[in-house]
């Protein structure tokens, strides 16, 4: 697929999407996002060929008329935790056949589509059995689709790393759940280049890519990594698996839980590749210790502009 599209993008205010637009922009595609809110959007409204529009991306009927003139559709939604009537079987598996069905009605051939390190129906946890089973959907809808399963995602605004940070800030102890849990964290502005790229010729077409950063990390060495960044380091007690458990399952009683059994669950499997970075994508993926500085250390400056200016690898 040559020259500029027009791309609707579901889920385009959150972390990668605030990324990924921007590129979309400079790269010349015309860019619908489609947000519950408007204002949630406020950041990409300025950006060049880009047009927030308010809409709920889950309703079947709703999502149908808001693709109804586009030629390429991304779906970024996905949620770590359950939420009310967000479940994963919502977000995830039913999203994605409401997504199929809209781009099967309106002719939409091309889909990029967000999965996660792991997917599998038969995964360990129900986060990752949705995930896997709206791959399956995807896969089989006969669309040109594209799938990326990336490993954790890093970056000024994640909400991994930098919830590390603020409980090494707040706490004297971290008290670690799946400490030798393994990690290949990847840069979310590597991530939104794979996508964008992804666009530039047929070689995408039906496959599934696994993004990764260079470097395996175990839970613990993150956050004593992170620890040591921002000028907070602080003792690291490692629970074991009925602790861990044990944790998780009072964690999950607050609101915005900072970890649940489900989260535990999908540790189990190591989030690593079995392979480099896609060469198709013609990228060196980011060291987390050459770019996460920029915004976990004491003098770093932070600007929720950056991702707007970041184009270095487009």
């Amino acid at each position: 697929m040559e020259g500029p599209q027009h791309v609707v993008v579901l889920g385009g205010t959150g972390f990668v999407g605030r990324h990924l637009v921007p590129r979309l922009s400079a790269d010349g595609h015309r860019v619908t996002v489609i947000a519950r809110r408007r204002d949630d959007g406020r950041h990409l409204i300025l950006l060049p060929t880009v047009q927030v529009v308010e809409g709920d991306a889950l309703d079947a009927a709703a999502l149908a008329k808001l693709t109804r003139d586009a030629t390429v559709v991304v779906n970024l939604i996905g949620i770590l935790n359950e939420r009310g009537r967000d479940t994963f079987e919502r977000v995830h598996v039913d999203a994605a056949r409401t997504v199929v069905d809209a781009c099967a009605r309106n002719g939409v051939a091309r889909l990029l589509h967000m999965s996660a390190i792991n997917a599998d129906p038969a995964g360990p946890s129900r986060y990752l059995r949705s995930k896997g089973e709206a791959e399956a959907i995807v896969a089989s809808s006969g669309l040109a689709w594209t799938i990326f399963r990336p490993s954790v995602m890093f970056g000024r605004e994640d909400a991994f790393l930098n919830l590390f940070a603020r409980l090494q800030k707040a706490l004297p102890v971290v008290a670690l759940a799946a400490p030798d849990a393994r990690f290949a964290p990847v840069y979310v502005g590597d991530v939104a280049h794979a996508f964008a790229s992804s666009l530039r010729g047929d070689a995408t077409l039906r496959q599934r890519y696994e993004l990764c950063g260079p470097d395996v990390y175990t839970l613990e060495a993150l956050v004593r990594y992170v620890g040591k960044v921002t000028g907070h380091p602080r003792a690291v007690v490692r629970l074991s698996p009925a602790l861990s458990k044990l944790q998780a399952r009072a964690l999950e009683l607050l609101p915005g839980p900072l970890m649940s059994r489900d989260n535990l669950a999908s540790m189990q499997r190591d989030a690593v590749c079995s392979g480099p970075f896609p060469p198709v994508f013609a990228l060196e993926p980011a060291r987390l210790e050459a770019t996460a500085p920029a915004w976990l250390a004491p003098q770093s400056t932070h600007s929720r502009y950056d991702p707007l200016r970041a184009q270095r690898r487009s």
